[in-house]
C-alpha cells in the first residue's frame, strides 16, 4: 500500500509552482507576430491564438492552469492564397530560380539552412518540451535526428545525381535521365513529432526543386518560429512559405485552386481523403501520405517474455504512446498470458511520471486538451465489456496527465480493439490459435506494422509469410518503429500512400525526366558542346563530391 500511495501522491502532485521549475528549462513567453511569405518575414497584426502548454502551473491564487507558452498568428484564407501565389510564382512552371538551379547549388542552400538551424538547437528543444510535453531526452533526440536526416538526404541526393551524371545509349538513342521537381508541395505534419515528421517530407520535397507551402501542426507551432529566419536566408524568395490558422479554413481553398501539385500529409486517412477530393484534377495530384495505424504485437508461447515485455513497453509507451508506429494492441497466447501481464504491469508501475525536464521521466502530460476525456471513455467501455485495469494507478488522471493503463482481457466488442487510442493505454488480447491475430489484421482497416515475439523458427516463419502481405513491416522480437531512416516507411490499406525513407522520399517528390537524341555524330557533338560549356544545369556530367 505504501508504494501505491506514493505513486498516487506523485501523480496527484505532478504539477507545481512555476518557481520550482529549474531555471535552465524556463522559457519566456514567445509572441510570434510574423510569418514567412515570398522571402520576407511579414508582420502580422491580426487575430492570434494562445499556445498553452500541457504543463499546468499554480497561479498566485493557487489554482492550476496551463502555462502560456506564447501566441501565434491566426491567418485567414486570404493569407493562405497569398502564400500559394508566392509558391506558384517561385516555381513559375518549372522556370523559377529554385527549380532550375543545379543540384550542387540546391545542396549548398540546404547546407546553409542546416548550419543556421543548429544555432537554434537549445531553444527549439525547450519549445518542444513546453509545447507538446516531450521529455528533454526525446526532444533533444528529435532535433538531432532531424539534422541527421537532412544530412543523410543531402548525401542520398549526391548519390542519385552521380548515377545520373552519365549518358545512356540504347537502340541508337542517347539519353541522360535525371530527376526533376513536380511543382508546388503542400506539406502538413503531426503534433507528435512536429519537427522531425514534417521535415521528412518538407526537406526532400524542397531539395528536389519544388516550392513549399508549410502548414504548421496544431501543437508544436512555436518550435518552428526560431527556424523562419533560417528558411529566409537559405532559400530563394517564395521557395518556402508558412501557413498558420485553422486547417479546415485555410487548406480547402488551396486544394480547390488546383494549383497544389503534391499533397504531403501525415495524419488521419479521413482528413487525407477529404483533401484529395477537393482538388479539381486529382489525376494531377501526387499524394505522399502517412496515416492511421493500430500496430499489433503477437506474443506466443515460445516468446522470451522478458524481451517481449521490454519491447512492448517501449513500443506502447514511448512518448506516451503518441506515435503512429506505436504498438496499440497486444495479442498474447493464453498459456503465457498471466505471466506476461504480471511482468508488463510491474514494468509499467515502475515508470517514472513527471514533467518533461525531470531526470529519467518516462510518462509526461498530454498536449491534446480532450485526450484524457477520450481515454477515460475507452477505459470505461472496456470495463463495461468485461476487461479490467491490471496495473496500479492505471488510468489515474491529473488534468493533462494520464498514467498508463494495462487493460485485460480485451475483445472485439471494445473500442480499444478497433480504435487507435494514440495515448498511454495498452490493450491486451488473449488468444488460442495464431489464426486469431492473422484474422484481426486481415479485417483491420490499417496495415502499417506488426511485432512478432517468438523464439521458434518455424512459428516465426509461419507468421512472417501471411503478415508481409498484410502490413508493410514485420518486426521480429522488437518493437515497431520508423527507423533507420534509410529503410522504407510506408503502409497498406488506410495506413499510407507512397513510401518515405531517405532515398524513397527523394524519388516520391520528383519525376524522372530525360533528354534524348539519335546517336548521330552531329548530335553527339551537340551534346558534347553543351556539356563542355556548362550551358545546361540539366544536361551535365558534373560529379558532385
Amino acid at each position: 500500500m505504501e508504494n501505491t500511495n506514493a505513486s498516487s501522491d506523485t501523480i496527484n502532485n505532478i504539477f507545481t509552482d512555476e518557481s520550482q521549475i529549474p531555471e535552465q528549462y524556463k522559457i519566456p513567453e514567445m509572441h510570434q507576430r510574423e510569418y514567412l511569405l515570398n522571402g520576407e518575414l511579414v508582420q502580422w497584426n491580426g487575430e492570434v491564438v494562445e499556445v498553452l502548454s500541457p504543463v499546468f502551473v499554480k497561479g498566485e491564487d493557487g489554482i492550476l492552469k496551463r502555462k502560456l507558452v506564447g501566441t501565434i498568428p491566426h491567418t485567414s484564407p486570404k493569407e493562405a492564397m497569398e502564400a500559394l501565389d508566392a509558391a506558384v510564382a517561385a516555381y513559375n512552371n518549372g522556370q523559377g530560380e529554385w527549380p532550375t538551379m543545379s543540384v550542387d547549388e540546391r545542396i549548398k542552400c540546404m547546407q546553409k539552412f542546416v548550419y543556421l538551424m543548429i544555432q537554434q538547437r537549445d531553444l527549439v528543444i525547450k519549445l518542444l518540451m513546453w509545447e507538446i510535453g516531450k521529455t528533454n531526452g526525446d526532444s533533444t533526440k528529435e532535433f538531432d535526428r532531424t539534422v541527421e536526416y537532412i544530412n543523410a538526404t543531402i548525401d542520398a541526393l549526391k548519390d542519385i545525381d552521380r548515377e545520373s551524371s552519365r549518358f545512356q545509349e540504347a537502340e541508337g538513342t542517347i539519353a541522360q535521365i535525371r530527376r526533376a521537381p513536380l511543382g508546388v508541395v503542400l506539406s502538413m505534419g503531426p503534433f507528435n513529432y512536429p519537427l522531425n515528421e514534417i521535415f521528412t517530407t518538407l526537406i526532400p520535397a524542397l531539395i528536389m526543386g519544388n516550392t513549399i507551402l508549410f502548414k504548421l501542426p496544431k501543437h508544436g507551432v512555436l518550435a518552428h518560429y526560431p527556424l523562419l529566419q533560417a528558411f529566409k536566408e537559405a532559400f530563394p524568395a517564395g521557395t518556402v512559405n508558412t501557413l498558420y490558422g485553422k486547417g479546415s479554413e485555410i487548406i480547402s481553398p488551396l486544394m480547390e485552386s488546383g494549383k497544389v501539385n503534391v499533397l504531403a500529409f501525415i495524419g488521419s486517412s479521413k482528413v487525407a481523403n477529404g483533401l484529395k477530393k477537393l482538388h479539381p484534377k486529382v489525376n494531377r495530384l501526387r499524394a505522399i501520405l502517412s496515416l492511421d495505424a493500430k500496430n499489433a504485437a503477437i506474443v506466443t508461447n515460445n516468446a522470451d517474455l522478458d524481451v517481449a515485455v521490454s519491447e512492448c513497453l517501449l513500443g506502447s509507451l514511448s512518448f506516451n504512446g503518441q506515435r503512429c508506429t506505436a504498438l496499440k494492441l497486444i495479442f498474447v497466447q493464453k498459456d503465457v498470458a498471466d505471466a506476461f501481464i504480471k511482468k508488463l504491469s510491474d514494468a509499467v508501475a515502475a515508470l517514472k511520471p513527471g514533467l518533461p525536464w525531470e531526470k529519467d521521466v518516462k510518462i509526461t502530460p498530454l498536449p491534446e486538451a480532450d485526450k484524457p476525456g477520450y481515454l477515460k471513455t475507452c477505459l470505461d467501455d472496456a470495463i463495461a465489456n468485461g476487461a479490467k485495469i491490471i496495473n496500479e494507478n492505471g488510468g489515474l488522471t491529473n488534468n493533462s496527465f494520464v498514467f498508463p493503463a494495462v487493460v485485460y482481457p480485451v475483445n472485439d466488442t471494445m473500442k480499444l480493439y478497433h480504435e487507435e487510442q494514440f495515448g498511454p493505454i495498452i490493450p491486451v488480447v488473449p488468444f488460442d490459435s495464431l489464426d486469431e491475430p492473422i484474422d484481426y489484421q486481415i479485417n483491420a482497416s490499417h496495415g502499417m506494422q506488426v511485432s512478432i515475439f517468438s523464439n521458434d523458427a518455424q512459428e516465426v516463419a509461419n507468421l512472417i509469410d501471411p503478415f508481409v502481405n498484410l502490413v508493410s513491416r514485420v518486426n521480429i522480437n522488437c518493437q515497431s518503429q520508423r527507423g533507420p531512416d534509410v529503410f522504407p516507411f510506408t503502409g497498406r490499406k488506410d495506413s499510407a500512400e507512397g513510401t518515405l525513407s531517405v532515398f524513397d522520399a527523394l524519388r516520391s517528390f520528383s519525376i524522372r525526366s530525360l533528354v534524348a537524341t539519335k546517336a548521330t555524330d552531329a548530335n553527339k557533338q551537340l551534346f558534347n558542346t553543351i556539356v563542355r560549356d556548362h550551358d545546361s544545369n540539366f544536361l551535365s556530367t558534373d560529379y558532385i563530391f
